[in-house]
């Protein structure tokens, strides 16, 4: 059993930036791929971010591509999401996910814990 816990959401300016953070329990955290995931109002929930499991590599959606970073400290059981040039269009709730295997891209489906999520707006 692994539980996520996002914080680091809020209301920002376009052009400004966030960072995210997603706490995990439990001492498998390095045994999961981990994955951003984001729901806009109205929207399904889609892909943002991917690591892997010591943090070697890197996916991301195209829509966030250049903008946005995903970084991993396996020693406190937290991975992070750097949004960067936030655009009012990344408006959304948040979403971290542990996922056991590594997808191009990964699907809900795919992850197996999810956080509650945190929202993120950014004003025009």
């Amino acid at each position: 059993q692994v539980q996520l816990v996002e914080s680091g959401g809020g209301l920002v300016q376009a052009g400004g930036s966030l960072r995210l953070s997603c706490a995990a329990s439990g001492r498998t955290f390095s045994t999961y791929v981990m994955e951003w995931f984001r729901q806009a109002p109205g929207k399904e929930r889609e892909f943002v971010a991917a690591i892997s499991w010591s943090g070697g590599n890197t996916y991301y959606a195209d829509s966030v591509k250049g903008r946005f970073t995903i970084s991993r400290d396996n020693a406190k059981n937290t991975v992070y999401l750097q949004m960067n040039s936030l655009k009012p269009e990344d408006t959304a709730v948040y979403y971290c996910a542990a996922d056991p295997g590594w997808h191009t891209p990964p699907t809900m489906n795919d992850a197996v814990y999810w956080g509650q999520g945190t929202q993120v707006t950014v004003s025009s």
